[in-house]
């Protein structure tokens, strides 16, 4: 039986096999052609090459000036543009079941425990993960979502990896909060009931943290250590400055709430969701705090987030505020929110091209500060290119194929190899 008539997926099989054999594509070396390059700098190639060589990218310009060495794969797009990056997401943690044995991101059992690792739950094979690489997501901020004060630690991956190792690039970026009615619920607990409630345990976990990382360094100067607290050590972490702050917030009162204690305890604050950030504008960009706005298409419910805005990025981008998109947390199946739909949703309330793009590429890689790696098409950088049949945001678009540090990791309209 000849190539042509296998099924998709074996033919896709035999090719990967072939670039094993070869030493090519596997090995991270792989070159695109297309016919719209843009490099997420604001700059556009028509025609355009990048070459990639050991997964990071080696040249890139104009298809004229850009040389494809012998043995090198030529892919040939429409289209292509960095790969794409989810701000602030919980798949890998969500899985596409919606069954208990596939939601690990949020334990009910506490109000607040930073101790909970992203990197011991996360699963770089589940189907989410593969979703997301089907649509041009090659970098995800991933790990425990909002709904309790604080509900674990976030991790930055790759959506390639057939393991933690493979994919991850900081196993420990972020611990995750909730301010608001969220906070406040009760899951069958005493405490937290109410906003201050919440915030109050907040704070008294921070000074107890305070009071834990001066103890423990008199202590070390002895040589006399005492017990480690897996909680209060995290948040040292965000104390001392080497981990952010992400809080899921929505309500105006709220937000003021998470910048007063952002100021208090110099904190690096990162606002998530911000339903209400285009009605204080004036007072984040003061703060210097960056937004992962929520997802455009997100269901506006409920007292939280009744004040939901579409033009809220406009507002905040006018104001210099860092802005980038987020999936979040979705609760009903397929679990997850796709970025690169809800970036194109800003073309129609402000935002022209290259801002949209940036929404969910460089913004991101900045915001998580990761843009030395990825976030646009730059020689040195990861070899991270999503390819499109036509322009990314125009509805009858398809992801033709996802390129993972010059490895082919989706192919022939999204399906994975």
């Amino acid at each position: 039986m000849s190539a042509s008539k296998l099924p998709r997926r074996l033919a896709a099989l035999l090719l990967t096999l072939l670039g094993a054999q070869s030493g090519t594509a596997l090995a991270g070396d792989i070159a695109v052609r297309a016919g719209v390059l843009h490099t997420g700098t604001g700059e556009s190639f028509s025609p355009g090459v990048v070459l990639i060589r050991d997964g990071k990218i080696a040249a890139l310009g104009p298809a004229a000036s850009v040389t494809v060495p012998v043995g090198i794969k030529l892919i040939e797009s429409a289209v292509a543009t960095p790969g794409l990056i989810d701000g602030r997401t919980v798949v890998g943690l969500s899985g596409a079941m919606n069954q208990p044995h596939d939601q690990d991101q949020l334990e009910r059992s506490a109000a607040i425990q930073p101790e909970l690792r992203a990197i011991d739950a996360y699963n770089p094979r589940e189907r989410l993960v593969g979703w997301l690489r089907s649509h041009g997501i090659t970098t995800i901020h991933t790990g425990h979502g909002p709904g309790e004060i604080i509900s674990g630690q976030t991790m930055i991956a790759k959506t390639a990896g057939d393991t933690v190792e493979d994919a991850v690039i900081r196993p420990v970026h972020a611990l995750s909060a909730t301010l608001g009615e969220a906070a406040a619920r009760h899951h069958g607990r005493a405490s937290p009931g109410n906003r201050s409630k919440a915030v109050a345990m907040l704070r008294e976990q921070l000074l107890k943290a305070q009071a834990y990382a001066a103890e423990r360094a008199a202590a070390e100067e002895e040589g006399k250590p005492p017990p480690r607290d897996l909680g209060l050590e995290a948040l040292a972490g965000v104390l001392d400055g080497e981990l952010p702050l992400v809080v899921e917030v929505h309500r105006h009162n709220d937000i003021m709430t998470a910048l007063r204690l952002a100021a208090e305890f110099d904190l690096r604050l990162v606002l998530a969701g911000a339903s209400d950030a285009h009605m204080l504008v004036d007072e984040i960009q003061a703060a210097g705090v960056p937004v992962l706005l929520h997802p455009t298409m997100m269901r506006a419910r409920g007292p939280e987030v009744q004040n939901f805005s579409f033009t809220t990025a406009r507002k905040l981008l006018d104001a210099g505020v860092p802005v980038a998109l987020q999936s979040g947390f979705e609760g009903y199946v397929p679990k997850t929110r796709v970025v690169l739909f809800e970036a194109a949703m800003t073309l129609r309330h402000g935002l022209d091209f290259q801002e949209a793009l940036a929404l969910v590429t460089l913004s991101p890689a900045a915001i998580l500060g990761i843009d030395d790696r990825v976030g646009t098409l730059e020689i040195g950088k990861d070899g991270d290119i999503a390819l499109f049949n036509g322009d990314p945001f125009e509805y009858t678009t398809r992801v033709t194929g996802t390129i993972v540090e010059g490895r082919q990791v989706a192919l022939y309209e999204g399906e994975d190899l």
